[in-house]
């Protein structure tokens, strides 16, 4: 559902998914500024029409805030970010990180999800 704020934007929701090679400060924040980049440049977005960000992340990563590194990623400080843990599902991709992205585009631009390393197999059809 697509909720109409101006006749030339409209709220659209992007998801995507990476994954960290490991659980420390500095693979995780690789990846998640990799997906952030991602995420902006696939949908030619700008930190003006990129309203928020709820990350969630396995259990198995917990040595830092994907929000954190995202904050400081692309001058992004302005922008709503949320973390939450990821339901726990015993065979899920192990060391990842998703996202739901909400932001202002126009009607007819297509999103493009990223999908990157090890969670393209979550949504082969989103690579």
């Amino acid at each position: 559902m697509h909720e109409k704020i101006k006749d030339d934007y409209i709220i659209k929701f992007i998801r995507g998914a990476t994954t960290a090679s490991g659980n420390s400060i500095e693979e995780i924040e690789e990846v998640v500024v990799e997906l952030v980049n991602e995420l902006i440049s696939r949908n030619n977005l700008t930190k003006a029409n990129l309203l928020s960000i709820t990350f969630t992340a396995t259990k198995d990563l917990d040595a830092c805030f994907p929000a954190s590194i995202a904050r400081r990623c692309n001058g992004l400080d302005s922008v709503a970010f949320l973390d939450c843990q990821q339901m726990y599902v015993s065979n899920d991709v192990d060391f990842c990180i998703r996202i739901l992205a909400q932001v202002l585009l126009p009607p007819n631009n297509p999103i493009k999800h990223p999908y990157l390393r090890g969670a393209s197999k979550l949504r082969s059809d989103r690579c």
